[in-house]
């Protein structure tokens, strides 16, 4: 048959003639390229595995982005302890230059720890991130003042928040792969929605923690001992975090991965080790090489690029409201700490509310109308948003920034079903990784620090605005570029399904394999 005659998938004929004239041929040559599913190879993940799976990795999550908000909900008490040298203008865009340090390390992070848990398995590393976030955090409680030790108080400050970027540079990436690979494919974008609840649940623990402090020994006792607390809180439910993950399963599409790679190593002769084994010469399993990393950023070039454009619009979106806008209400509009927390966790509560019921719809309608609803949203309703803002009052301030997490919810909802599917089981976990915190370093972690600094060189308040609506239209173009993934199998992965009767529908009705 002539290689015009078929498209590189093997399952469209070029020429509709050839088709025509050789039907049976055809139909012979596609069943080779893609031969039909067997049962055997259907994952079918019972309903209670799944929820204890998706459980524990969201509220190891919530526990990650418990002890992150932490620092956005005292940034500007923070800057008077660790930079009080510092002119009091100065003191809050250097403790947000801070808070956006560890994103500098992050992409270290998601580099070493992404390919590693495509090598030894997603629960073994996100174990190991949970362990070096609740370290990192419990440690910047115990961190003396400026007054008490001078620049020594920034600098360790600033080793602590580099430590936490670096083990949150194989969170995000983990917790989002962990999910997809349990979820069903029909399903995966309401059990993915867990993650982002948990990302929201960890940001209104943080702030309810800051605000029933704030009330209860006032602004001079939290600058004077009680910002310690909310740190040191951290480090107990880091360990409650690192118990749940260890009582996980590994994924069953990473079991499969290694599986199929063990029976191809097994026929070709190639010495491909068990987990836990050693390779010829001695070199560890799991020990990362820089040929993986060279073989991520060659074979994932173009779609690495579609994510990092993706996750530097969903992330700009996501740090101006949840960690720039409590500073915007303190520092511009000279709202007391009680009020504009109070603010920002009842958008959050309202956020949090709907996030499952917008991981149902993108099962149902599709990923890409739900992210176009929301970077189009951003662009046109962030001017409005802040204007109201702007007005001052509570009503104003709560309508504006519900505005932005209508649009931020329709992102949160939907992207952590949407990214895991971009790339194969085999690479998935370092593409990731690499992929979002190469963005969120970048694009993502900067934008207080990036918008507090244009608010003063611009000399308007809109600047947040004019910001975030420049990042809504890479959005919408990334988004345009997308391929629809609900419904479908990861691609390196076997269907999966929630029930043996659905395994069965699937091999029943199956017109070939789709990978």
């Amino acid at each position: 048959m002539d290689a015009e005659a078929q498209d590189n998938d093997g399952s469209t004929a070029r020429d509709p003639a050839a088709r025509r004239r050789h039907p049976l041929l055809f139909r012979v040559a596609q069943a080779k390229l893609r031969p039909r599913w067997r049962l055997s190879e259907i994952t079918v993940t019972e309903e209670p595995e799944i929820r204890r799976a998706v459980r524990a990795a969201a509220l190891g999550n919530a526990m990650e982005w418990f002890d992150y908000g932490i620092y956005a909900y005292l940034a500007v008490t923070l800057g008077d302890v660790f930079y009080s040298g510092a002119s009091e203008g100065t003191r809050t865009i250097l403790s947000l230059a801070t808070f956006a340090v560890s994103f500098a390390v992050r992409p270290l992070g998601g580099a070493f720890f992404g390919p590693l848990g495509d090598r030894v398995g997603r629960k073994q590393v996100l174990a190991l991130t949970m362990i070096l976030m609740a370290s990192a955090t419990f440690s910047i409680g115990l961190i003396p003042s400026y007054d008490t030790i001078g620049l020594w108080a920034p600098l360790l400050l600033i080793i602590a928040r580099l430590a936490q970027g670096f083990s949150t540079g194989g969170e995000y990436g983990g917790a989002a792969t962990f999910i997809a690979e349990y979820a069903p494919d029909k399903r995966r974008g309401y059990y993915g929605s867990f993650l982002e609840m948990g990302t929201l649940a960890g940001y209104i623990g943080a702030s309810g923690l800051v605000l029933v402090l704030t009330a209860g020994i006032g602004e001079d006792g939290m600058a004077s001992w009680g910002w310690r607390i909310p740190f040191l809180i951290g480090g107990p439910l880091g360990a409650i975090g690192l118990y749940l993950r260890l009582r996980l399963e590994e994924t069953p599409a990473f079991v499969k991965s290694e599986a199929g790679r063990a029976t191809v190593a097994e026929v070709t002769g190639e010495a491909e080790p068990a987990l836990g084994r050693k390779a010829e010469g001695g070199r560890a399993e799991g020990k990362q090489t820089p040929g993986e990393l060279r073989r991520i950023m060659a074979g994932q070039r173009q779609t690495m690029m579609l994510c990092i454009a993706l996750v530097a619009a969903y992330n700009v979106a996501n740090y101006m409201l949840l960690t720039y806008m409590p500073t915007y209400l303190t520092e511009i509009l000279d709202w007391p700490r009680a009020e504009q927390l109070a603010v920002v966790i009842a958008t959050m509560v309202a956020m949090i509310s709907v996030v499952t019921l917008v991981g149902r719809a993108n099962d149902r309608i599709g990923r890409k109308p739900l992210l176009m609803i929301g970077m189009a949203g951003f662009f046109v309703v962030s001017a409005p948003a802040y204007i109201l803002v702007r007005e001052g009052a509570v009503l104003a301030v709560f309508g504006g920034m519900l505005l932005l997490g209508a649009c931020l919810i329709c992102l949160q909802g939907t992207m952590s079903a949407t990214l895991p599917a971009l790339f194969p089981t085999e690479v998935r976990y370092g593409s990731l990784a690499i992929g979002y915190n190469l963005s969120v370093a970048v694009f993502g972690g900067t934008t207080p620090a990036v918008i507090e600094g244009l608010v003063h060189v611009l000399d308007t308040p809109m600047a947040a605005a004019y910001y975030t609506m420049a990042f809504a239209v890479v959005g919408i173009v990334s988004v345009s570029l997308l391929t629809e993934t609900a419904g479908l199998p990861l691609e390196g992965s076997p269907p999966a399904v929630a029930t043996a009767a659905e395994a069965e529908e699937v091999v029943r009705t199956q017109r070939r394999n789709p990978l």
